[in-house]
């Protein structure tokens, strides 16, 4: 079929095949694209190619499959600009919102071009009457689709598929772990390539990690607000382009080569041995609320794609806080999201992700519901239920804080170890027995679905809140920089200043805040279940008391990568327990342990509890409000899960003495039992974090163990 088509930058012919209803987005196939569209209300679609000038053709598809709206164009090659103009009702009351005059981006579109730059003729409403229409065309202030080669050499490339139990997540950001790298060539700051430098790549080698978790690089929009204070969205949480890389974050500059870089960035990353996962945000999308901006879903099927309100349908349902939420009970939307996994995982080559805001996805009704049909459709499907799932366990609606509920093949940040182990080692009462079931895998909440330790993400910090080093610095956040007069944020932030909030110059605070840090670390990475640790916590990052730098897209929120020198000791430290936690599997167990918290006998026990006195913990001592000192006895010699190939393992014995309390503790050692004899590995009040020279122990002998601090001792042999 020939159509004729005029405009007064194009004149001629252009052939238009019916194609295919699937796959959805474009798709170059080396001679032509094919174009497929859903949009069940829509009454007309039009593909709308955009020229190098910005001028636009306007292709009506006259082929609908199961309003699957689609046509073939020969001849249309990698890098030309697209969009689309749905027409059909707009009535806001029924939830219905097609605009023929706003140009739409693509929801598979694999990359855009442009930005979208907050003219009120991407808005269907007039701003300055919002009951009035709107009928100003869009073009030329919106983003536009790009289509891309989809072919990639990825040569010898593996994905890594490091068990949960000996995997390391290393949190990071593209740009902030990059912009200020002095061996990363400028021109590569702030991008994928930046990201895959060696430099980048050996540091995280070396320091233990096995997995590195990119913040959102999903295609997203900068926020008009922002952008009016002179802001920028740095973390990412705004997403529209669940297929494609977010451009910004590319060195090249060509419409489309954004993909190809990330191909490259994760190759690079799997030739080291570390995996890729990334943090996806499936639960809302950049549109905002019904005064959002008409850019994609909300003008292509609103009430297909969004969840509305009962009754009110001009409304959304909020249960994220940014205004919508995607409607998952919908078919087009689920398809959406296993389509968008599938292809990060089969065409992009990452590991895993982690899930933002993961109990929004669960919401069929009201209620947050276990068995919704997204997560059947992640336990059925062969490519994603293969590589790791992390859910960020809450929403913000009610019943959201879902900890510990998800089904057996997802992981979960654990936000109650985060809390207890906070409360811990700022000294709060009554948490003992709480802290020991988190740093053995929080079994209350994980092994009656058959979970298995490795199922608890362990965390301290995160991006969402204080660094670890502002942790121990700040009791209250500092956000005025954000400026919301200091209302965004956590307020409850189970930190503690060390006696003085922020910078100070008294050498007896610094010590504490520096030994305070040691015993989050040692806590963290010897913990049973799968460590997290926040990028740069390992080297002293600061924001200043920041909570929330969100919009902090500057010198607050990057690494500071100076502090690998002038923070040598920490980062030596964070090395070398990770390197303790991959030689000794007695802090990598597969399976819970079976000792309780009661009991006397030592016998193929695999863990005991003991009174800083000595003796086995009693269930008296479990209930004292009081109790901030605790032993540890792991033993190495009953482990009863087999290694890899079958062998059973056996590994050293450790003792781990924590001390939260504000004075000095004598802990009695048990009897020989036990061990015979002990020596010190880790000492968190020294610089190191580890004995200046060789400290031994004896059975039923005293150790002094300073306040605030942990001591772990090995069974010498």
């Amino acid at each position: 079929m020939v159509i004729n088509m005029t405009n007064a930058n194009f004149d001629g012919e252009h052939q238009v095949w019916p194609g295919d209803p699937y796959p959805l987005g474009s798709t170059y196939d080396g001679a032509g694209t094919n174009f497929a569209l859903f949009s069940d209300i829509a009454d007309k679609v039009e593909l709308c190619l955009i020229d190098a000038d910005g001028a636009e053709t306007r292709i009506p598809l006259e082929e609908v499959d199961a309003h699957i709206w689609h046509c073939y164009l020969p001849g249309i090659m990698p890098g030309q600009r697209y969009a689309y103009r749905v027409h059909g009702p707009y009535d806001p009351a029924n939830g219905h919102r097609c605009d023929p005059n706003k140009l739409l981006v693509d929801p598979y579109a694999k990359a855009f071009d442009g930005d979208f730059d907050g003219h009120k003729s991407l808005f269907s409403y007039d701003i300055d009457d919002p009951s009035q229409r709107n009928t100003d065309d869009s073009l030329g202030h919106t983003m536009t689709s790009v289509v891309i080669n989809p072919f990639f050499d990825w040569a010898t490339d593996r994905q890594p598929k490091h068990p949960y139990s000996e995997t390391v997540i290393y949190e990071a950001h593209v740009k902030g772990m990059t912009m200020t790298h002095p061996e990363v060539p400028e021109s590569l700051r702030g991008t994928y390539a930046g990201l895959a430098h060696p430099a980048i790549i050996n540091y995280l080698k070396d320091l233990g990690v096995t997995a590195i978790e990119l913040m959102p690089v999903h295609q997203f929009l900068q926020d008009d607000r922002l952008r009016d204070l002179g802001m920028r969205n740095y973390w990412g949480y705004n997403t529209f382009g669940f297929l494609a890389p977010h451009q910004d974050y590319a060195a090249s500059s060509k419409p489309g080569g954004a993909v190809s870089e990330f191909k490259g960035m994760v190759r690079a990353f799997h030739d080291a041995d570390i995996e890729v996962i990334l943090d996806v945000v499936y639960n809302h999308t950049a549109e905002g609320n019904h005064m959002g901006p008409t850019i994609c879903f909300r003008g292509i099927d609103n009430a297909a794609y969004y969840r509305l309100v009962e009754g009110d349908k001009q409304h959304y349902m909020d249960y994220t806080g940014t205004g919508n939420s995607l409607n998952v009970r919908h078919p087009h939307s689920l398809q959406l999201i296993m389509d968008s996994l599938r292809y990060w995982v089969s065409e992009m080559h990452v590991d895993g992700f982690r899930f933002d805001l993961a109990s929004t996805l669960a919401r069929e009704f009201h209620d947050v519901d276990r068995l919704s049909a997204f997560f059947d459709l992640v336990q059925q499907d062969p490519i994603v239920s293969q590589v790791k799932l992390i859910a960020e366990p809450w929403d913000v609606g009610e019943g959201g804080y879902q900890v510990g509920n998800f089904p057996p093949q997802w992981t979960e940040w654990n936000g109650k170890y985060r809390d207890t182990i906070r409360d811990y080692w700022r000294g709060e009462p009554s948490t003992l027995g709480e802290f020991a079931s988190r740093i053995t895998g929080s079994s209350d909440l994980y092994a009656n679905n058959d979970r298995r330790p490795t199922a608890s993400i362990n965390f301290v910090t995160a991006h969402d809140g204080f660094t670890l080093n502002d942790l121990v610095s700040y009791n209250h956040k500092h956000n005025m920089a954000n400026g919301e007069d200091n209302r965004d944020g956590e307020s409850h932030n189970r930190s503690w200043n060390c006696g003085v909030e922020g910078y100070t110059d008294d050498e007896t605070i610094l010590r504490l805040r520096a030994q305070q840090r040691r015993n989050f670390l040692t806590t963290l990475l010897l913990s049973l279940g799968t460590p997290m640790i926040s990028h740069g916590d390992e080297m002293g990052r600061s924001q200043k008391g920041n909570n929330n730098v969100y919009c902090q897209d500057n010198q607050l929120a990057w690494m500071d990568w100076n502090q690998v020198r002038t923070n040598s000791e920490l980062v030596d430290f964070t090395r070398y327990l990770l390197e303790l936690r991959a030689e000794h599997p007695v802090f990598r167990r597969r399976r819970f342990l079976k000792g309780g918290p009661l009991g006397a006998e030592t016998d193929d026990r695999d863990i005991a509890w003991l009174t800083h006195e000595g003796r086995v913990m009693s269930q008296d001592d479990w209930d004292f409000d009081f109790g901030k000192s605790l032993m540890v006895w792991l033993n190495g010699a009953a482990i009863t899960e087999p290694d890899a190939r079958g062998h059973r393992i056996v590994d050293d014995s450790f003792m781990l003495c924590f001390n939260a309390h504000h004075e000095d503790l004598t802990f009695q050692i048990p009897g020989t039992e036990y061990a015979a004899e002990w020596e010190v590995l880790i000492d968190t009040t020294e610089l190191t974090g580890r004995p200046t020279r060789e400290r031994l122990v004896q059975a039923e002998g005293e150790l002094r163990v300073p306040a605030r601090s942990t001591i772990v001792l090995i069974e010498k042999h």
